[in-house]
């Protein structure tokens, strides 16, 4: 069980915190959108979630063949390479937390009392169940940087932008198509495709809420597309952007208190 406890425990966080921060000395909310380019888009959009740093609540459901089961978690955020989350409830799994500092992830499983560094052959595996992996945390925190860009689809009310990457790129996907809602630059739908052109994993976005001056969709649906009965529903109990957060916050020390 802590092994597979440990093979899942780290990923949802690139999905609900994915984040690029754009080093101009103007915001990038202050360009006028026809300026933007593409991967300024994307930036914007993966800076939903986060802001400079971000700290709140939420509960996760999961939907498999096998089992269905919920659990509620607190976070905190700092930039695009410094997360941490932590299980409040199933009583059986409170306290398991999952730190992220830059490349590097940790799992503390407060039951053995033990702090696991996830090696890379375990990048692969899901978090607690889901239908997320620990590859997304690394990863999709830096699909502007990753991928190039071309515009499907420049509507009214939608934006389509597809992602594919850049030759030198080590990356899961074989391409990435976000669907977007204009002009507050709103994610509705980010469709994930393999390297033959096959779509195997969508994210739905939902309940849009506009929180310390900003719109954000407070639930997202990741639908494994080769199951098509489950599922993995993330819903924003609670959001509060630019908090005061030290960098050393997120250290081994606070991972395990």
């Amino acid at each position: 069980m802590k092994k597979k406890l440990t093979s899942m425990l780290v990923s949802l966080i690139s999905l609900l915190f994915c984040s690029n921060v754009f080093m101009v000395t103007v915001p990038l909310s202050a360009i006028p959108l026809e300026k933007k380019d593409l991967a300024e888009i994307i930036r914007e959009v993966e800076k939903k979630y986060i802001g400079d740093s971000a700290k709140g609540s939420m509960e996760m459901k999961i939907v498999t063949r096998n089992y269905t089961r919920k659990m509620s978690m607190q976070y905190w955020s700092k930039g695009k390479d410094r997360f941490l989350v932590r299980i409040l409830s199933p009583a059986k799994d409170r306290g398991i937390s999952t730190l992220k500092l830059r490349k590097n992830i940790w799992n503390y499983l407060p039951k053995v009392d033990r702090v696991i560094k996830i090696p890379s052959s375990m990048m692969g595996g899901s978090w607690m169940g889901s239908h997320i992996t620990n590859d997304d945390l690394v990863k999709e925190t830096r699909i502007a940087e990753n991928y190039t860009f071309r515009l499907l689809k420049d509507e009214k009310s939608l934006m389509e932008i597809e992602g594919t990457p850049q030759p030198a790129a080590a990356v899961v996907w074989g391409k990435i198509v976000y669907t977007v809602a204009m002009p507050d630059l709103v994610p509705v739908e980010i469709a994930y495709f393999d390297d033959e052109g096959n779509k195997v994993r969508t994210i739905r976005y939902s309940e849009v809420k506009e929180i310390d001056g900003r719109k954000i969709p407070l639930t997202m649906e990741v639908l494994p597309l080769e199951k098509p009965n489950e599922s993995t529903i993330i819903h924003y109990d609670s959001i509060t952007f630019d908090v005061s957060i030290k960098d050393d916050f997120f250290s081994i020390q606070t991972l395990k208190k």
